[in-house]
């Protein structure tokens, strides 16, 4: 088991900058991806970017190339989510997933890899 705790949400202005942070505690040694999604209202959840400690490497979706950078610590405890030049477009409630022990040869982007959850946090882009 692992549990994982999102942090860092907000209200940020068109153009702004936020950093999310996801602490993970238990199992945390056998952890091989974390990842980031995001769920608007009305819509499904959605890919943003995920980091692998077993194949896969790290990955982002095309909507967040160049503004968003993922970054971990070796401890396997923390996971980040740097987002820079913040659209509207990016509100949304964003949830850190991991899963554990396997090895992946492909896409990290689809929910169904990922056992274990946060809550998420909220992050609304005013225009």
């Amino acid at each position: 088991q692992v549990q994982l705790v999102e942090s860092g949400g907000g209200l940020v202005q068109d153009g702004g900058s936020l950093r999310l942070s996801c602490a993970a505690s238990g199992r945390t040694f056998s952890v091989s991806v974390m990842g980031w999604f995001r769920q608007a209202p009305g819509k499904e959840r959605e890919f943003v970017a995920a980091t692998s400690w077993s194949g896969g490497g790290t990955q982002y979706a095309d909507s967040v190339k160049g503004r968003i950078a993922i970054s971990r610590d070796n401890a396997k405890t923390m996971v980040y989510l740097q987002m820079n030049s913040l659209k509207p477009e990016d509100t949304a409630v964003y949830y850190c997933a991991a899963d554990l022990g396997k090895y992946y040869r492909g896409s990290l982007d689809f929910p169904g890899l990922y056992a274990y959850w946060g809550q998420g946090t909220q992050v609304t882009v005013s225009s």
